[in-house]
């Protein structure tokens, strides 16, 4: 991953502090945007594709650490924790979690910065053998950026908007298993956690050799429903 391609969210209650880091990461070459509570910062995970997160542990209404556990669930993007100076319980609680790194509070923001390139620059070597264009079932190919759905035979099968939405938000990320909760939120258009599984079982028939047995689009009891593929 390029530096100067990596998108950051910094998500921190401190107005200043945002300001502050956003006008620093950019001055180095960052795409950065901002949320100042725990709920702005899934609303922008839902529109972008972040490179990495910062993230604040002490925030009102939800704290970071709450925040990284639930992301954790679904999202492998790395984060770095702010930590006020002292809280040694809160880092060890954070990379436990499956923080990547810490920061106490106060900073320097060249340190910061520094720790990102590190992170980004381990992160790309570990995912540069993983970015696709194309999802593979066998029977046909899910194209992520076209969002078409071609058969072998080079034909174009019909799968509607919703399910064009639900490959790529599955395709994206392999392996990780979503419940039906949160596939409604990220589907939104009046999508329930009842209407989900119809919105699997018909895409199983579309995607699958045998939708009754599926092989790529699986469900995980009691967790949700996750995407394989060749």
């Amino acid at each position: 991953m390029e530096m100067h391609t990596a998108h950051i969210l910094v998500v921190d209650d401190d107005t200043r502090l945002r300001t502050l880091l956003q006008r620093f990461l950019r001055e180095n070459g960052f795409l950065v945007s901002s949320a100042k509570d725990a709920d702005q910062a899934r609303m922008l995970l839902k529109q972008y594709q972040f490179s990495l997160l910062i993230v604040d542990i002490m925030m009102p209404k939800e704290s970071g650490l709450s925040f990284l556990e639930k992301l954790r669930k679904e999202d492998a993007v790395p984060v770095i924790l702010l930590t006020a100076m002292g809280e040694i319980g809160d880092r060890i609680a954070g990379l436990e979690i499956g923080a990547d790194d810490y920061l106490p509070k106060p900073f320097e923001p060249k340190e910061l910065v520094l720790r990102i390139k590190n992170i980004l620059r381990r992160s790309a070597v570990v995912s540069n053998d993983k970015i696709k264009t194309s999802l593979d079932f066998g029977l046909c190919q899910y194209n992520l950026e076209t969002h078409e759905l071609i058969g072998k035979q080079g034909n174009i099968i019909h799968i509607t908007p919703v399910e064009q939405l639900m490959l790529s938000l599955l395709g994206k990320k392999t392996g990780q298993v979503f419940s039906r909760d949160r596939l409604a939120e990220l589907l939104g258009t009046g999508q329930g956690p009842r209407s989900i599984d119809v919105q699997i079982t018909r895409l199983r028939k579309k995607i699958e050799k045998d939708s009754k047995n599926p092989r790529y689009l699986q469900t995980v009891r009691g967790k949700g429903y996750m995407l394989l593929t060749e």
